[in-house]
Parts: C-alpha cells; sequence; structure tokens
C-alpha cells in the first residue's frame, strides 16, 4: 500500500520540530478554541456524575425507582454507540460542525431534562443528552490534536483530563447542593449558559482549513444503524442482566442473541460499504488495534476504583460519603499530573515503552489492594489511588497521542472513536462481570455465615451496604461479619482489575509494534498513506 514514508517514534524518540498544520490558528487565536473544549468537557464529565447524589429528591418527585438506574445507563449507552458515528462524520464534514451540533444536542437534552414530567420522559431526555455528550467526548480529543503539534499535544491534554478529573470530583457534591438548596432541575439548567458559551466560542473562534474532496461525501447510514443496534443490545444486556433479570433468562439471552446477529449484520454491512463507518483498517492496523484491545482493559479495570472502592470506604472504613469521595479523589490528583509529565518519558522511549511500564505499575498497584489490613485506615487506599492515578496517566495519554500521531487528518476522527468506543464498552462489560464477582463472593460468604447470625441477613452488595449505612438491625457480630465480607467481596473486584490490567500489557507487549509510526504535520494534512504493520 503507497504513501508518504513515516518516521517511527520510538526509532529516534525526538519528536519532529513543532509545525502547525496549514491554516491552524496561532497560539493566541487557539485559546479561545481551547476554553471551548474545556468548558464541552466539562458539561460531559459533570453529566456523567453531577446526578448520583440528586436521586433521591429525582425520585421523590417523578417516581420510578425501579428503573432509575437508567438516569446512568441510558447516557452511557447513547454516548457509547454514537462514538463511531460521531468520529466518522468528523472525518468527512469537519471537526467544527460535529461538534456544534454535540454543543446543541446536549443542550437541547439538558432542556428537556430540566421539564421532564416522569421518571420515562427524563430517561429519554437523558438518552438525547447522551447522543451529544458522544459528539463532544470523541470530536474534543481530536480537535485537540488538530490545533497543536506533536509536541504540545500533552498540554492540552493534561489540561482536558484536569478538566475531566475536577469536574468527576465536584458533579456529586454540585448536584448534591443543587438538589438540596433549590431544585433538582437546576442540574440541567445550569448547563444552558455553558453551552452557551461554548457555542459562541465554537462558532467565532475555530476555523478550519477549507479541504477540496474529489466527490461527493456518503455517509453509510446502515453501518451506523447496525452499530446503534447491536451495541444498544449488547449494552442493555450488559446493564440489566443479574439486575432486572437473571443471565440465563430469555430476555438476555434475546438480547444477547440479537446482539450477536446485529453484529455480524454490521460486518457484512461495513465489509460491503464504500464508506464505513468502522472501517477495516482500524483493526489491521497493529498500532490501532492493539491500543483498542488495551482500552477496552483500561474501562475493564476502571470499574474496580470508581465503582466499587466508594462502598468499601463507607462499608468496610466506615466513612461517609464526602471522605469516601476524598479517598477516590486522590486519583483524579495524579492522573492529569503523571499525564502532563508523560511527554517527558515517551520523548525519550517511544510511545510503547511508556504506556507499558504505566500499565505494569497500575498491574501491580491493584494486586497490592487485597493485601491492605482489616479494617485499615482510610489513608491506605487513598494511596493505593494516587500510585493508580500516575501509573495511569503515563499509560492512556502517550497511546491516545501515539494512535493520532499515526494517521492523517481524514482518520484522525475515526481512529480516536475507535480507542474510546472500546474503552466505553470496556466499563459496560466490567460493571457487569465485576458486579457478578461481587455478587457471587457476598452470596458464597453469606452461605458460610454462622447459624447465629445468618437469620436476616441481606444478599447482595446493594443491600449489604444499605445495611451496613443503618446497622441499627445488626448485632455488632453480624456487622462485623458483613464488613469482612464486602471487603472479600472488593479485593476478588481488584484481583480481577489487575488481571485486565495484565491484559492491557500483553496487549502492548505482543500485539502493539514495537515502534509507533508518526506523521509529520505535513503528512497529516495531506494524509498521506497508510500504515505500514512494523
Amino acid at each position: 500500500m503507497g504513501g508518504t514514508a513515516r518516521r517511527p517514534m520510538d526509532a529516534d524518540p525526538r519528536p519532529p520540530a513543532p509545525q502547525l498544520p496549514p491554516g491552524a490558528p496561532t497560539p493566541s487565536g487557539r485559546r479561545p478554541v481551547v476554553a471551548a473544549l474545556m468548558l464541552g468537557m466539562a458539561l460531559a464529565a459533570l453529566d456523567s456524575t453531577i446526578i448520583s447524589t440528586a436521586v433521591p429528591q429525582i425520585v421523590g418527585d417523578l417516581g420510578g425507582f425501579s428503573v432509575f438506574s437508567w438516569l446512568f445507563s441510558g447516557y452511557l449507552l447513547a454516548v457509547t454507540v454514537s462514538l463511531p458515528l460521531y468520529g466518522k462524520l468528523s472525518d468527512t464534514f469537519g471537526r467544527k460542525p460535529i461538534l456544534l451540533a454535540g454543543v446543541v444536542l446536549f443542550v437541547i437534552g439538558s432542556l428537556l431534562c430540566a421539564g421532564a414530567w416522569n421518571m420515562a420522559s427524563l430517561i429519554a431526555f437523558r438518552v438525547v443528552q447522551g447522543l451529544g455528550g458522544g459528539a463532544l467526548q470523541g470530536t474534543i480529543q481530536v480537535v485537540a490534536a488538530d490545533l497543536y503539534p506533536l509536541k504540545e499535544r500533552p498540554k492540552i491534554q493534561a489540561r482536558l483530563s484536569s478538566v475531566w478529573a475536577l469536574s468527576s470530583v465536584a458533579g456529586p457534591a454540585i448536584g448534591g447542593m443543587l438538589a438540596g438548596y433549590a431544585d433538582w432541575r437546576w442540574i440541567f439548567l445550569i448547563n444552558l449558559p455553558v453551552g452557551a458559551l461554548a457555542f459562541t466560542l465554537i462558532t467565532r473562534h475555530l476555523h478550519e482549513p477549507r479541504r477540496h474532496r474529489e466527490s461527493r461525501p456518503r455517509v453509510d447510514w446502515a453501518g451506523a444503524l447496525g452499530v446503534f443496534l447491536s451495541g444498544g443490545l449488547l449494552l442493555t444486556a450488559l446493564v440489566q442482566g443479574g439486575v432486572a433479570w437473571s443471565w440465563l433468562s430469555a430476555p438476555s439471552l434475546t438480547m444477547l442473541g440479537g446482539a450477536a446477529v446485529c453484529a455480524a449484520a454490521t460486518v457484512w454491512i461495513e465489509w460491503r460499504a464504500a464508506e464505513p463507518i468502522i472501517p477495516g483498517w482500524v483493526w489491521h492496523r497493529r498500532t490501532i488495534s492493539a491500543v483498542n484491545v488495551a482500552f477496552a482493559a483500561l474501562g475493564l479495570l476502571m470499574i474496580a476504583p470508581t465503582v466499587f472502592l466508594p462502598t468499601y470506604a463507607q462499608s468496610v472504613l466506615g466513612l461517609g460519603p464526602i471522605p469516601a469521595g476524598f479517598v477516590l479523589s486522590t486519583m483524579t490528583l495524579s492522573w492529569p499530573i503523571a499525564a502532563a509529565l508523560s511527554s517527558r518519558v515517551y520523548n525519550r522511549v517511544g510511545f510503547r515503552r511508556c504506556a507499558i511500564t504505566g500499565m505494569t505499575a497500575a498491574t501491580l498497584i491493584l494486586a497490592a489492594f487485597p493485601l491492605l489490613p482489616y479494617p485499615g485506615a482510610a489513608w491506605q487506599p487513598a494511596l493505593i489511588m494516587l500510585l493508580l492515578g500516575g501509573a495511569l496517566g503515563l499509560f492512556q495519554l502517550p497511546l491516545i497521542i501515539g494512535v493520532q500521531s499515526s494517521v492523517g487528518w481524514a482518520e484522525r476522527g475515526t481512529a480516536t472513536a475507535s480507542i474510546l468506543f472500546c474503552r466505553q464498552v470496556g466499563q459496560s462489560v466490567g460493571a457487569a462481570l465485576f458486579g457478578a464477582v461481587a455478587n457471587a463472593t457476598l452470596a458464597s460468604r453469606l452461605t458460610e455465615a454462622p447459624d447465629a447470625i445468618r437469620p436476616g441477613l441481606p444478599d447482595d452488595l446493594d443491600s449489604v451496604s444499605r445495611a451496613l449505612e443503618h446497622p441499627g438491625t445488626l448485632t455488632d457480630q453480624a456487622a462485623d461479619y458483613l464488613r469482612r465480607a464486602v471487603d472479600t467481596a472488593v479485593d476478588h473486584v481488584y484481583l480481577g482489575s489487575a488481571t485486565a490490567a495484565l491484559l492491557a500489557l500483553l496487549a502492548l507487549v505482543f500485539l502493539a509494534p514495537r515502534r509507533f509510526p508518526v506523521r509529520t504535520e505535513a503528512e497529516a494534512e495531506a494524509g498521506a498513506g497508510a500504515e505500514a504493520d512494523a
């Protein structure tokens, strides 16, 4: 396959001189665009967490307690299945229209959520929000890569990571304050002025160079529908399996079977399409396919700290919700710092070795969590999370920049969306898998409970957590037994998370090329050539 040759990054770690692509804004002209990107990232990140502490008020107003989990699942589902489509559309029509459409869709979804009249309508409007969030998450990363040359990309990516980390930590606190002192609908209404400011900055200051196409752009709408259906059925089965119905029930088997059929049909459609939504080169090129596998494993392993650590902190350590949040927040403090400093590492040793170093450390750190004493002190898991954030900062950012730098402008959106899509799918699979591991461990421990304390014991993780929050009905012996059971369940989840980290490490060692091919800025603009396997 012909094309302009590219310099392998790992052969000579020094990056090329920073040359801005033709038509790119000057550093002063980039500042308003960067501000808009950070506002857009804050919108997407906040609405992933801000609603969590307002659920009691929302349920009290709208009802629908049995289905409120879909406030989160519906948003995640919409973000995940829309990422590949937005990536392809941004490569086809440019970043600016897709980014503006994402802001508009997100703001419309927020306005609709604020006016929801029952739980079903709120869930439906959260899906609309998620469709806008998918455009924001994927396209913001691509615009950042377009604006900055390779040497400067860690700075902007570190800023975006800091916004995501701060928003994720502040979201629950902001949601709780708005729900407690104002009204839960303000959770969505505050998105309107932020979205309006981001829209104005993007419209006025983001100017993309005009690119001439030889033919009229074609969109593979059949492939997009196939991705939506197969991804939607799979994620719904994973989210609801073991919760709303058992894994071997008719609904689970029907959805999993339907997902398999739709996935097979999507592969057939994409193979025949002239401009597929998920082109074959995403999986044929070793650089991108290896990073896809590694990011899917990253999504898996992130379930342990983000989902199960708060339960551990409250149920085992006896912390309140705010101190438990601080235990988790140490990871979000070290992650962007390590990401910002990662360029000093990968400029010396290359993208692959930097990521391998980070994931090796993450594997050891996750495997060390079960060694913490019972019940232990809060600083011990906080230190684990601080170290984990630093390790993952060395892992994630070099791979994102490495993939974006290995493709031309016309492929950058699709390549970025593919790795983010794999990470989102990994999170969904991890939530289902590790939820099953935790509940199986608890069920085993509760079955083995002494006869004197067995009557009245809860039988799943949520019920155990609620019982420990209100221990008045439990004896001291029963409460201690439940805490030890939760400790064991979370230990098993962290061991599973360490296994996922090992999977990511093996993908980099055995699947990724030793040298990440890197395009110069001029080559990236021209979109020259196809990647040669290294």
